[in-house]
Formats: structure tokens, sequence, C-alpha cells
């Protein structure tokens, strides 16, 4: 293989932005499969998309679908889960349609935190295609359920109900339990996945359980048991960033959310991301962004609309 000399990395297509959707900042996303198709075409080439998970549903219609090595040609009703950096495509006749659901990766984390952590992530950590026509008899009201609450989501998503985030999240959780079941029935059709795609999910992985506590790149390394410079390649050579870029990242994104979505001071946001020094923390945010944390909070909404801080256990 000649990957690490490719000049055309994959691309990485992030749905809201590309797709112009009012709700690209969203943890949970979703959107009709025809709607999606009918903007990006039903020939969709190879891309991914970092630090999501994607599911699509297939109510209707045929897929020529590639998951990374993997090849399938199925019909609905099916499903096929494609976790953060996995490259696919898909070919789809004009009658395919469903549902595609799209959640940030740390979501799917807590949301999946009380089952078993090895399972699970090496259940999400591949991709993989199920014909839900073809499950045993044991798992057919399970693969029955998924319609249902594939509209349910769809319901709670359009309406801005009271309480819409939260049971975006608790659909979300049953949709990702249901799949897990499901999941089982790919068995030996799983395709696993190389060695360095692992390691950088399970970079990811430990970036999302440790980035408030600064670790450098070193103990990172050390906690997947690759070199740093090699866990750096692959970071480079999969996602087009380099590792310590992914790490900042977090801290950034985590910083924007409270900005946002809390009334809680900058200093104590600063605090509760890790950093000793409130100054620092903003010219950490003021380099990455080009705004300090006040001016981007100011920007992105009205100080009288800022929800009551968040009172954080560990802010002192």
């Amino acid at each position: 293989m000649t990957v690490a000399r490719e000049r055309s990395p994959i691309p990485n297509i992030d749905i809201g932005k590309e797709y112009d959707s009012p709700y690209a900042a969203a943890e949970v996303s979703y959107e009709r499969f025809g709607k999606l198709a009918a903007f990006f075409g039903r020939n969709m080439p190879v891309h991914r998309h970092d630090r999501f998970f994607q599911v699509h549903y297939l109510a209707s219609g045929q897929i020529r679908l590639y998951l990374e090595e993997a090849q399938y040609i199925a019909r609905a009703p099916l499903f096929f889960m494609t976790p953060p950096t996995v490259p696919h495509a898909f070919i789809t006749e004009e009658d395919a349609d469903g549902h595609v659901l799209t959640v940030r990766q740390e979501l799917v984390w807590q949301l999946l935190a009380t089952l078993p952590r090895q399972e699970t992530e090496l259940r999400l950590m591949t991709p993989f295609c199920v014909e839900l026509g073809n499950v045993p008899e044991a798992l057919a009201t399970e693969a029955a359920r998924l319609p249902q609450l594939f509209a349910l989501l769809a319901a709670e998503f359009t309406e801005a109900a009271a309480g819409r985030e939260l049971a975006l999240q608790g659909l979300t959780q049953l949709l990702l339990i249901s799949l897990l079941r499901l999941a089982s029935e790919a068995g030996d059709k799983q395709h696993f996945r190389r060695e360095d795609l692992h390691i950088y999910h399970r970079f990811n992985a430990l970036i999302e359980q440790h980035y408030r506590e600064h670790w450098a790149l070193w103990r990172y390394a050390e906690q997947i048991g690759v070199t740093e410079a090699r866990l750096n390649d692959i970071c480079r050579r999969l996602a087009d960033l380099p590792s310590k870029r992914l790490v900042h990242d977090r801290l950034l994104q985590e910083a924007k959310r409270l900005l946002i979505f809390s009334g809680s001071s900058i200093n104590e946001i600063a605090y509760h991301l890790g950093f000793k020094d409130p100054a620092y923390f903003s010219r950490f945010f003021l380099r990455d962004t080009g705004r300090s944390p006040s001016d981007y909070r100011a920007a992105n909404l009205q100080a009288e609309s800022l929800p009551p801080p968040i009172r954080f256990a560990d802010s002192g």
C-alpha cells in the first residue's frame, strides 16, 4: 500500500457545513436519506466524517456499498454504521430512501458509558452493514423496532418542542443499543480494521477521557503502546492533522460549547478545562479562533439570553 504518499487525502465531509444545516453544531443530526441524496447525489464518492459516527437506515431500494476495504450489494431494509474516519462510498437506486443519523463521537461514548467498554468499542469502531430481512428470528423484534425509533427521531428533530435535546439523546441511545444488538448478525462478515485505524480510534477515545488533564503526547502514545512519532504519522495520514491538533481541537470544541450553552464565567470555564491560568486559556482560545472568549460568546448570543451558570464539581 502507498497510503503514506497519497497526494489527495480522502475528503472529510462535515454534513452540517456542506449541507448548510441550521443544526451544524448539534450533537445529534438527522436527515432523510432521499433529501441528502438529492443534495449530494446518488453516487456518493469515497469520503469520511471525522469525529462523527454515522448510521444510514434504508427502508427501500438497493445499495452498492464500500466500507473501508469491504464491499456489499445489499437490499433494504438495511442499515450500515460508519465510525469516525472510516472511508466509505455508495451508489443507490432512485427509489432508495430512509434515514441518516449523525452523532458526535464524544456523545456516543457518554450515552454508552455503562456498557462494557472493550466490547462496545470493538463493535462501534468496526464498520458493518446488516440486511434486516436476513436477521435470525431471535432478532426479528429488534429489527422491527428500528423504523419506529427512526420515525420518532425524525419527528423530534423537526419539532422544536420542550426538552428536544434530551429527547434526541434518549432516542439516539435507544438506537445505538439496538444497532449494537443487531451488529452481532454481522458476525464473521465484519471487516476488522487495519492496525493504524485501531490506533487512531484508541487515541481519540483517550483524548475524550483525558483532554481536560492536558496529557503530553508521549503519555497518549505510551498508553496506546506506540511511539509518539508513529502516533503523529498515523494522525496525519488518517485525519490530515497532527496528533497535537486533535487534542487542541477537542479542548477548543468544549470551550466553544460552554461559552455558548452555559452562563458560567470565562474563569470557571478555564479551570473546568484544566487551565491553571485563565489568561493562558484566553490566549489559547484567541490563537486558535482569532477571537477572545468574551468576543466569541458575544458574537454567538446576547448576554441576557445566557442560561444559568453550570456548577462544575471540580472547579473548586
